[in-house]
């Protein structure tokens, strides 16, 4: 890895339990061939800083600020609703960003607004949407549906989500041939009342998370096609916080195959936990 020039101020974030390293990057700290090395360093839990992803934040030409986005792995996601709205207020904070502001990600621009520690922001349009699939997982048949909300999510509705086993099978889905070569998040959903539980297996973290911005958003889309909610809709997080859904939705023709889905609006805090300075020992 090339040396980064420390000492490397940061920002430790959460949005809902999901929890991020945010650098404002718009002057070079990181080379870009060291990105993915250091990302993967600094979000190691009890040896390094920890946090299911780094956020870069860098000048845009076409929006407020553009950002690089790592997983903890030190893979690159599209999207992540969560991150996205820790990125706003941080933009915001560092006077950045005004408290509406639009910025580059690889799913597309993001339009965003923070009001104190609550953030929304707008999602890029979801696509690739596939409803009833029944896949062999383990020997046994699942039923379950996907839908690209920034980045590709299948979701399986369970009868009692606390005794569902979100690692083994969701990475047993995450990895199954009908989403090669890119695999998928998994988010295990179950009614509650008037809300959804989530629980979600991420990759690139490889794990399940405390909360999944587009995971939620996935998942609350795909309940009102399947006539289970409408809009906004109450997502619990595994961390018991709770993100709210908004959207428009088309009819769906029969089967449910063809709907569109717009004006997507992911809103919940945007928790500052702490500042800090990364030093080379950050990275051993």
């Amino acid at each position: 890895m090339n040396t980064p020039n420390f000492p490397i101020p940061f920002v430790k974030m959460s949005g809902t339990g999901n929890d991020f390293i945010l650098i404002d990057h718009r002057q070079s700290l990181i080379k870009p061939d060291s990105m993915a090395q250091f990302a993967a360093a600094v979000c190691r839990r009890k040896f390094s800083v920890g946090a299911d992803g780094l956020i870069l934040i860098e000048n845009s030409e076409q929006a407020d600020f553009r950002w690089r986005f790592f997983n903890a792995d030190g893979s690159v996601a599209e999207m992540c609703g969560n991150g996205a709205r820790c990125a706003a207020r941080f933009a915001f904070m560092q006077g950045i960003a005004p408290a509406k502001m639009r910025f580059e990600t690889l799913a597309g621009l993001i339009e965003a607004e923070v009001s104190g520690k609550e953030v929304a922001v707008k999602m890029t349009e979801p696509r690739d949407l596939r409803l009833h699939q029944t896949i062999t997982v383990n020997n046994s048949p699942l039923t379950l549906h996907s839908l690209n909300t920034g980045v590709p999510h299948a979701v399986v509705f369970v009868d009692n989500i606390e005794e569902t086993d979100v690692r083994g099978l969701g990475r047993a889905i995450r990895y199954h041939e009908i989403f090669q070569p890119a695999g998928t998040n998994v988010n295990f959903v179950q009614k509650r009342g008037d809300a959804f539980k989530v629980r979600t297996y991420e990759r690139g973290v490889e794990d399940e998370t405390l909360a999944c911005g587009t995971g939620s958003a996935a998942s609350a889309i795909i309940a009102a096609l399947l006539g289970e909610a409408t809009s906004p809709v109450e997502i619990i997080t595994s961390g018991n916080d709770r993100l709210m859904i908004l959207f428009d939705l088309s009819k769906v023709k029969t089967g449910g195959t063809a709907a569109i889905v717009y004006n997507v609006f992911l809103k919940g805090p945007a928790r500052i936990i702490y500042a800090g300075e990364l030093h080379t020992e950050a990275l051993l």
